[in-house]
């Protein structure tokens, strides 16, 4: 069993078997993780929605696709920001969650971050699970568990973001890249 505390900053990566239609073939980077539950972001939910549309200072700084992403299926009326941030030490309005991945306060000036975001994406809502639900998915096998790399927050192509975190993996998750989407064409 993986240790509850571990797992903040890591991919769940859906196994082919999910079969919750909110998470098919999705990549979340859990930013929280503990005996009171788990958050998430769903990373490969572009939405036609542009940044400028809802939060017009902050599209300048959001990554291709300038989009607004659908983080997960809770509370798609509320906005999060992720940023990448090199270095030891983030400004004010930037939390680290893992590595140089971290929160940004959506609140805070632009101008006051802008300088130092490496990228920017935008969420519309979150994955979450309530006290050990996710553990309880794990044992079913619905996720893969794997280690984020800060190009998965903001890739440029979200659409093949799942084939390309489980291709690096050195393991045979890296064939489960191959899976068809429909296997019943197969």
């Amino acid at each position: 069993m993986t240790d509850v505390s571990s797992l903040a900053g890591r991919l769940l990566v859906a196994t082919p078997a999910l079969a919750d239609p909110n998470f098919d073939r999705a990549v979340v980077l859990l930013l929280d993780h503990d005996d009171e539950g788990s958050l998430g972001v769903v990373l490969n939910r572009p939405t036609p929605v542009g940044v400028g549309d809802i939060l017009e200072p902050w599209a300048p700084l959001a990554g291709e696709p300038g989009v607004v992403f659908q983080g997960g299926p809770v509370s798609l009326d509320a906005a999060l920001g992720l940023g990448v941030i090199p270095g030891d030490e983030g400004p004010l309005g930037w939390r680290r969650v893992h590595g140089a991945i971290g929160l940004v306060d959506l609140e805070a000036p632009p101008e006051l971050l802008g300088p130092a975001l490496g990228s920017l994406r935008i969420f519309a809502g979150y994955a979450g699970w309530g006290p050990g639900q996710l553990e309880d998915e794990l044992g079913e096998g619905a996720w893969y568990v794997v280690e984020s790399e800060p190009g998965d927050v903001s890739s440029p192509r979200p659409e093949n973001l799942w084939r390309a975190v489980l291709r690096r993996q050195r393991s045979e998750l890296a064939m489960i890249a191959t899976y068809p989407d429909d296997p019943s064409l197969n």
